[in-house]
């Protein structure tokens, strides 16, 4: 990674918590949430992919169409946040992976 990659992702990322900022301060909350939740357990490719300014996108759509938080995404966000990463490799899955390297098991 070269010093424009750093350069353009930081551009991105400020660009990203501008439009945060932007939300309501509930869907505000919730938004803050899940990144903090994907950070810690969601997919290898979060900097790079769409899942974040898609989420900012969805909570637009439902500011724009009066609807609360919860509505969208219902009262257990984490399963909502796992859904959504369902399909992706995880930053746990190569910690599983390692573990059952290190002990000799493999996970089948």
């Amino acid at each position: 990674m070269g010093i424009q990659d750093i350069i353009e992702g930081k551009k991105q990322w400020r660009a990203h918590t501008a439009r945060v900022k932007t939300l309501p301060p509930d869907y505000r909350i919730v938004c803050q949430e899940m990144q903090k939740y994907f950070f810690k357990v969601g997919p290898v490719d979060l900097p790079d992919g769409p899942l974040l300014p898609g989420i900012v996108d969805f909570f637009e759509e439902g500011v724009a169409a009066g609807k609360g938080v919860l509505q969208l995404i219902g009262t257990d966000v984490a399963a909502f946040c796992d859904g959504l990463i369902k399909e992706s490799r995880t930053y746990a899955d190569i910690c599983q992976e390692s573990a059952s390297r290190a002990s000799g098991t493999t996970e089948k």
